[in-house]
Order: structure tokens, then sequence, then C-alpha cells
């Protein structure tokens, strides 16, 4: 990092107000995150956090010092960037936000195979339900949000990216395991979802409508906010579920779940990047768009049998 280190200091403390979180995130001890953020304070001649009653919270000055921090950290990361840039290559800091799904089955994957030709781009990723990550997207937390299925907003573009399918995912002694039911069968059956504002909820809850069958029809007995704690519930014989093909891999080779089809119901979504509204991202965020979308283009070759 070339910006001012008192300064990433502060960010980290005003991000988490917290000196102790921030020291873990900095790699320094708690009185070295009190010492930076003391000399901070006594160059600009006012306190920064009010640290009064147990709690921190930003002054009138750290109100203000914030957003220039902010800037001269995006100054310091394009200064970063064009120096690569002019020697063929991309460095600076990429921040991704992604939906639960995606952060936890599919972007470790991608991250990987990146950073093999872009081992100087410094990677962070949050995760959290699609909603969740447009506004960390909208509110400038994060570069791009990778997100389950298209979200038609003024504010900002999507480029899809990936097809995911999702599953019906049932106990592995369920009477409708390999086999083939009837949508209407799904209204006999605890029905588990995840919470509402999740990409995954809305694709089925669509694609059930379109399928004959009305939400208002299901027995949704449970809803849950990770993929991971679905499939688990099903496990228990809590009820079944539908989620990511990408999912229930580790599951369904042990054993301990199994798949039912259900006729005519089409559970295919896409995954896809989204960035605020305006010019394409350049820099290190741009060459992870265009990695995404160079991977679409292989995809599509192979299934027509190309190269």
């Amino acid at each position: 990092m070339i910006e001012n280190f008192r300064l990433r200091v502060f960010r980290s403390v005003a991000r988490h107000l917290s000196f102790s979180r921030a020291a873990e995130e900095l790699l320094l001890t708690q009185p070295a995150v009190t010492q930076q953020i003391k000399a901070l304070e006594d160059e600009f001649g006012v306190p920064l956090f009010d640290r009064g009653g147990g709690r921190i919270a930003l002054t009138a000055g750290g109100q203000a010092l914030l957003p220039f921090a902010e800037k001269m950290r995006e100054i310091g990361d394009e200064a970063i960037a064009a120096v690569a840039e002019a020697n063929g290559h991309h460095a600076g800091t990429l921040e991704l936000g992604a939906s639960q799904t995606i952060g936890q089955y599919v972007l470790p994957n991608l991250i990987a195979e990146f950073l093999k030709t872009q081992p100087r781009v410094h990677i962070t990723a949050r995760s959290g339900n699609t909603g969740q990550m447009l506004e960390a997207l909208l509110a400038r937390q994060i570069h791009l949000a990778l997100i389950e299925g298209p979200e038609q907003r003024k504010d900002i573009r999507v480029e899809p990216f990936m097809v995911d399918h999702m599953e019906l995912v049932v106990p592995a002694g369920h009477e409708w395991a390999d086999h083939e039911i009837e949508p209407a069968m799904l209204a006999q059956q605890p029905l588990l979802m995840r919470e509402f504002g999740s990409g995954s909820r809305r694709v089925i809850e669509q694609a059930l409508t379109a399928a004959g069958v009305k939400p208002k029809d299901l027995r949704v007995s449970m809803e849950l906010d990770s993929t991971e704690g679905l499939l688990s519930a099903v496990e228990a014989g809590l009820g079944v579920t539908f989620v990511s093909r990408w999912a229930v891999r580790n599951q369904l080779a042990l054993g301990t779940l199994k798949l039912a089809r259900v006729r005519g119901l089409k559970l295919a979504r896409r995954f896809s990047m989204a960035y605020p509204a305006g010019p394409a991202p350049a820099g290190a965020v741009g060459a992870f768009r265009s990695f995404l979308l160079a991977r679409i283009e292989t995809t599509g070759r192979r299934r027509r049998g190309g190269a």
C-alpha cells in the first residue's frame, strides 16, 4: 500500500467501530492501533472517535475525514493499477460481494483461476443474500456483486457469467428419492426455503408459479438463511428443499441426500455480475469482469462442440 498508513488504520476502525477488530484485520496489536489513531488525532487537533459509554462512534471530525480517507485509498489503488497496466499487468484491490451459493461453492475456484494470471491483484470477498450484496454495491463497499439471477434496476448493470441448475433434494430414504413427481405433489411435503430477499427463493417461487403451483399452497415449514442450513435440515428429516446443484455434490456422493425430479419444472437460473450503471469497469475490476465473460464464451464453444 502506498497510502498513509494512519488513514488505513482510521478506515478500519471506522468500518468496524472497534479497535480490537481493526487490530485483527490489520494484524496489529490493539495498543498499536490506538497509537496510530492518537497520532492522527494529534495531526488534526480534534478527536476522531467518541469512546464514551463503552461504545465507539465517529465524531463530527471523524465523519468529515472518512470520505477523504476513502478517496485517498482509491487514488492509491489507481496509482498501483496504472503502474502495473503500463507494464502489461493488473494490480490493486478487488472487492467482491457474492450471494451465499456463489460465495461458498463457486467463487473460490473462480478466484484461484483468476489469480494464476493476475497474482498482484489483492482480492477481498464478502457474502450475503442477493439484496444485501446489491446494497453493498450501491454503497461502494464492493466493486462487483455476483448474484443469483438478473435484477432489473436502472442504477446497476447486470451481465450473466454462468448457468446454474437447482435440484429438489430429499432425505436418502424418502419415497421421492430418485423418482419423478408431479408439481402439485410438492404441496404434500414440508418445504424448507431460504429467507425473503434470497435470489434462490425468488427463482423457485417463479418456477413453481409457472408450473401451476401457487406459493400460498406450499407448506413452507421453515426458513433458513443459508444453503448449508437447508441441507442439514433435510438430512435431519425436517422436509425437502431446492438448492443449487453445486451445493449438494458432496452429500450426493456420500449418499446422505438424494434428488427427486419434478415434471415440467424448469429451474435453470443465471449467475450474474452486477456493477454500478455507467462506464464498464477498468483496472483489476475490469480484468475480473473480462475473465468472467471469457468463461461464458469458452463454455459456449464447448457446448457447441467447438475448440
